[in-house]
């Protein structure tokens, strides 16, 4: 019989887990003030307070996510250091050299955190309101379509390739420096069309300034696998990762915390703000879930020929 989440918070630790009991380092692999910065410093009080010991934030950014897991990758396996991170988990390996780690290896898979939707948006002035419109009128143009994005290999680029490739056609990619900039970028008319996050758009939607055409995640609607891209599920997510080797009861003890502290409802509001879905299944889940996506983007990268030098 497995063990209840609650129970698994309580379970006698043989010696070696006991050093869950010290001070826990947790090492965000992006800026403060983004997604996954914010999601940590949420989650962190209540995964204190469950596993009995401090949780502490620590920002570690840069190369999209690399350095701060590299630092986690080189941290002893005993569960005080942890890894925040993103999408670039199975982006990563396939556009970046001399690395230091092998992101398949180096890590021991804790839970999912969360998944981010993005959103396919474009001007009203466009005169398109679906994505059947909008492929049509790109059809019809007979040109490559600008679109943007936050960064080469950036899940806001290979959600666009991606559509495009299923839809028989081809898009000239302009990466920016941020979700600003891009957003920028497409209220100028630099670009036709470009997916963003949800706590981005919003705002934008809301005014009349854009024009949402779907969402890249099933669960929202309209959702772009609901019109003639069966299967369509491209988006960013946030999962907690351990050091490799990191034992497993310690390992299913932080991801029981995890979860009860990013379901907590009083987090609901917050998380909604941010386009987060909270989502957290464990050890096994995750790694499943980091095999197909590695397989995936890796196949996408491919395909496009995607390379960071462009």
């Amino acid at each position: 019989m497995r063990p209840t989440r609650r129970a698994l918070l309580t379970l006698p630790l043989a010696p070696s887990a006991r050093a869950q009991d010290r001070p826990i380092r947790l090492v965000i692999a992006f800026p403060p003030g983004g997604s996954t910065d914010l999601l940590g410093r949420l989650v962190a009080p209540r995964m204190g307070e469950l596993l009995g010991t401090g949780v502490t934030p620590e920002n570690r950014s840069g190369a999209s996510g690399a350095v701060g897991a590299g630092v986690v990758a080189q941290a002893a396996p005993d569960g005080t250091t942890l890894l925040l991170d993103s999408g670039g988990q199975a982006v990563n390996p396939h556009l970046m050299r001399g690395l230091g780690f092998d992101y398949a290896t180096a890590f021991a898979p804790v839970t999912l955190l969360a998944t981010l939707p993005l959103v396919l948006v474009v001007r009203p002035d466009l005169g398109v309101t679906d994505l059947p419109a909008l492929l049509a009128r790109l059809r019809a143009e007979g040109r490559p379509a600008a679109y943007g994005s936050v960064g080469i290999g950036a899940r806001t680029h290979l959600a666009m390739a991606a559509l495009l490739r299923r839809a028989g056609l081809t898009g000239e990619h302009i990466p920016y420096r941020g979700g600003a900039d891009q957003m920028a970028g497409l209220l100028r008319g630099d670009v036709a069309m470009g997916f963003t996050s949800v706590a981005l758009a919003a705002p934008l939607l809301r005014e009349g300034r854009l024009v949402a055409l779907g969402y890249s995640l099933p669960g929202r609607v309209p959702a772009i696998a609901e019109q003639g891209f069966p299967g369509f599920a491209i988006g960013d997510w946030l999962a907690l990762l351990a050091p490799a080797g990191t034992p497993p009861a310690i390992v299913q003890r932080i991801a029981a915390a995890a979860r009860e502290a990013v379901m907590q409802p009083a987090l609901r509001p917050r998380l909604a703000e941010l386009g987060l879905e909270p989502a957290a299944e464990g050890p096994e889940a995750l790694a499943r879930f980091l095999a197909a996506e590695r397989a995936a983007m890796g196949a996408l990268i491919a395909a496009e020929g995607i390379r960071l030098d462009g």
